[in-house]
């Protein structure tokens, strides 16, 4: 069983990546829609590693410009 630290962490993930997801992927438009600053978002993006669906892969969120041509 999971401890409560991990599902909370497993649900703030899931959170954020369904706001990025909804907000075509901009950050300040997620960060408004969850209610916290584009700061905060962009620091548990780099925490849990959020990944960006793009030409057949998956790649971290920060890379996505260089690697998905500016998507």
């Amino acid at each position: 069983m999971d401890s409560l630290k991990d599902r909370v962490k497993d649900i703030e993930k899931e959170a954020i990546t369904n706001a990025l997801e909804e907000s075509n992927w901009v950050m300040a438009r997620a960060a408004r829609k969850l209610g916290i600053t584009e700061r905060m978002i962009g620091y548990k993006i780099k925490k849990y590693a959020i990944k960006f669906y793009c030409n057949g892969f998956y790649v971290l969120f920060f890379n996505q410009q260089s690697l998905c041509g500016g998507a």
